[in-house]
C-alpha cells in the first residue's frame, strides 16, 4: 500500500543488487535524456503544446464558420462589437457549437431571429414610470 511507503536509510536495506541495478538504469535514462537534448531531438513540453495548438488552429482555419456551415440559425445568444464590427453569437439548430457572425449578414439571412433578439432585450418605459421617477427625485430633494 502507498500509505506504508517510507524512505529507508541504506543500513536498513539488504538488497545491494537491486539498488545498484536501479541506480544504473537511472544513470542510463539521464545520459540518454542529456544526449537527446544535446542533439536537439527532445522537445520541451511548451514546444509540444505549441505544435498541438498550431495544428488545432490550422484545422479550425480550414473549417467553415458561421453561415458557411450551411446550418439553420436557431437564436442569437449574445452580441459584441469588440472587433470594431457588431457580431452576433449564433446558436445553430441541431448543433452544440455557436459561431460569431457579422450582424450585417444575420440582418439579411435571418431577420426574424435578429428582431427576436432585440425584442427580448427591450424595456419599455411608460409615461407613469417617468412621472414616478420625477416624483421620487422631488421627494428626495426635500
Amino acid at each position: 500500500m502507498t500509505s506504508e511507503n517510507t524512505w529507508e536509510p541504506d543500513e536498513n536495506l539488504d538488497c545491494p543488487d537491486l539498488i545498484a541495478d536501479f541506480e544504473e538504469r537511472k544513470k542510463k535514462r539521464e545520459a540518454e535524456k542529456k544526449r537527446k537534448q544535446q542533439n536537439g531531438m527532445e522537445e520541451t513540453s511548451a514546444k509540444r503544446k505549441k505544435k498541438v495548438t498550431d495544428a488545432k488552429s490550422a484545422e479550425d482555419d480550414n473549417k467553415p464558420r458561421g453561415f458557411d456551415r450551411g446550418l439553420q440559425p436557431e437564436r442569437i445568444i449574445g452580441a459584441t462589437d469588440s472587433s470594431g464590427e457588431l457580431m452576433f453569437l449564433m446558436k445553430w439548430k441541431d448543433s452544440d457549437e455557436a459561431d460569431l457572425v457579422p450582424a450585417r449578414q444575420a440582418n439579411v439571412k435571418c431577420p426574424q431571429i435578429v428582431i427576436a433578439f432585440y425584442e427580448e432585450r427591450l424595456t419599455w418605459h411608460t409615461h407613469n414610470d417617468t412621472e414616478e421617477e420625477e416624483k421620487g427625485k422631488d421627494e428626495s430633494k426635500s
